[in-house]
């Protein structure tokens, strides 16, 4: 199989991407006057909180529908900031509302080394505790200042991944990315929910981690990295996409991400032979990009982005949206085009999501944006609701949206089934088909998800007439 084809193979039984036409798009401005920000995020609880990561060391926090963010954490007395290094990645545990920890990725003061810290918040939502910081992974970062990666996220398996750069200059000279004995130019995966007593570190390396009981460090999770600055996960299919920035002529996004996965720096850049290493230049070897894009029309640095899930159809859903932090151009891939959404001046430095899956644009002047569709998107659904007997059936709802608001329809219950319609842009159909009922009790209710709207279903088993 080529290479083009196990692109291909990979996405299908990956994700499932929208076909309709993107509509225009535009930035509502959400705040300014920040010093650096390089991330945007939430803590997952429910409050709707954005929290914002400044590259000299502060974390600030945003109420909903406020103007200004205050300080969450304030940290810069630890933090070597400037270039590509400083306070680089924020993570909150997947259980944050009840325990309140969260995680930090920074370069550290004395010697530029990346660091991986826990701190928890304090009796005040609203300020994190400085004082609980709990170090779990310190990773070497010699002679160069470049390439510390960054990213933090935790998966849907709940265990936190760390983007991991190369260890800088250019061409990785001490082929660190392809070397398994040493943390730069990977994936890892750890557990931080328990201590390891055997090695003596503060968390645990999962047991199915693919260099467990091999050669290679066992927090490796994929490797042959240049600089996975931001990555992200599907909230819906749980897939990984991880945007890795190149160096003289191609930016690249890789997808999925397979354990014990060799991605090809420095050996390849995206899918190109590098020539650093040509006698290793076999493409059986490697996993290639899902796409790439080459250093035209002033592009020269990926910022990964997210597939977006958000209910306010600013783009179709399942669209991954990016971007390029050199020409400021705003991106996005339907599964089998790249395409501009939106030309902007601005150092992309970021992007982020809120609870709702709405999509941010941090830009390093200083600012975070909403990604917003420019035609207001109302929905109506008709009917709202439906009836049926226990043999089952089918039917349809109609979607009223104005030209171009793109929409999704999705089933809740596993025995009723969208057969067409599934996705959508201005009025539409969707079509449904409901299982036939002999179970217990005597009906049952189950939704659709259409256009952000709900339509439910109750199925009633009706008892034979002489047992009545």
């Amino acid at each position: 199989m080529n290479m083009r084809a196990m692109r291909d193979l990979f996405f299908a039984l990956a994700v499932v991407m929208s076909p309709p036409a993107l509509a225009a798009v535009q930035l509502v401005p959400v705040l300014s006057g920040l010093s650096s920000p390089v991330f945007v995020g939430h803590a997952g609880d429910g409050s709707n909180r954005l929290f914002i990561v400044e590259q000299p060391g502060v974390i600030r926090v945003r109420q909903p529908g406020a103007s200004s963010a205050s300080a969450f954490l304030d940290i810069r007395s630890k933090i070597a900031a400037g270039g590509e290094r400083g306070l680089l990645g924020l993570a909150f545990h997947p259980q944050y509302a009840s325990n309140g920890r969260f995680y930090v990725d920074y370069t550290r003061v004395a010697d530029g080394a990346i660091v991986i810290a826990e701190y928890r918040v304090s009796a005040d939502p609203n300020v994190a505790d400085t004082t609980t910081e709990r170090v779990l992974l310190t990773i070497p970062h010699p002679t160069f200042a470049n390439h510390n990666g960054g990213m933090l996220a935790f998966g849907p398996d709940h265990l936190l991944y760390i983007g991991v750069g190369d260890g800088g200059s250019g061409n990785d000279p001490p082929n660190n990315a392809q070397n398994l004995e040493v943390l730069l130019g990977k994936i890892l995966r750890i557990d931080v929910d328990r201590a390891d007593p055997t090695t003596g570190t503060p968390y645990a390396v999962p047991a199915d981690n693919p260099f467990v009981n091999a050669p290679g460090r066992d927090e490796i999770f994929a490797y042959g990295m240049r600089n996975p600055w931001r990555f992200s996960f599907d909230r819906v299919t749980g897939v990984q996409w991880v945007a890795d920035v190149g160096q003289g002529t191609r930016e690249e996004v890789d997808m999925p991400i397979v354990k014990g996965g060799n991605y090809g720096w420095r050996v390849y850049e995206a899918s190109e032979c590098t020539g650093n290493d040509p006698s290793l230049c076999d493409p059986s070897r490697y996993r290639f990009p899902i796409f790439d894009y080459p250093h035209t029309g002033n592009r020269c640095s990926i910022t990964g982005g997210y597939v977006y899930r958000g209910a306010q159809a600013a783009v179709p859903g399942g669209t991954y949206v990016f971007g390029d932090y050199c020409s400021g151009e705003i991106l996005a891939w339907n599964g089998k085009t790249q395409s501009v959404l939106l030309p902007t001046a601005l150092n992309i430095a970021s992007f982020g999501e809120d609870e709702q899956g709405e999509i941010y644009v941090v830009a390093l002047q200083g600012s975070v944006s909403r990604l917003a569709a420019q035609t207001p998107c109302t929905y109506a659904i008709a009917p709202a609701r439906e009836t049926f007997a226990a043999g089952g059936g089918g039917g349809n709802v109609t979607v009223t949206a104005p030209a171009n608001c793109a929409w999704t329809a999705r089933s809740n219950a596993p025995w009723i089934t969208v057969t067409s319609g599934a996705t959508g842009a201005g009025n539409g159909t969707v079509v449904y088909a409901v299982a036939a009922y002999d179970g217990k009790p005597k009906s049952r209710t189950g939704t659709l998800t259409i256009a952000g709207q709900t339509f439910t279903i109750k199925q009633t088993k009706l008892r034979p007439l002489l047992s009545r």
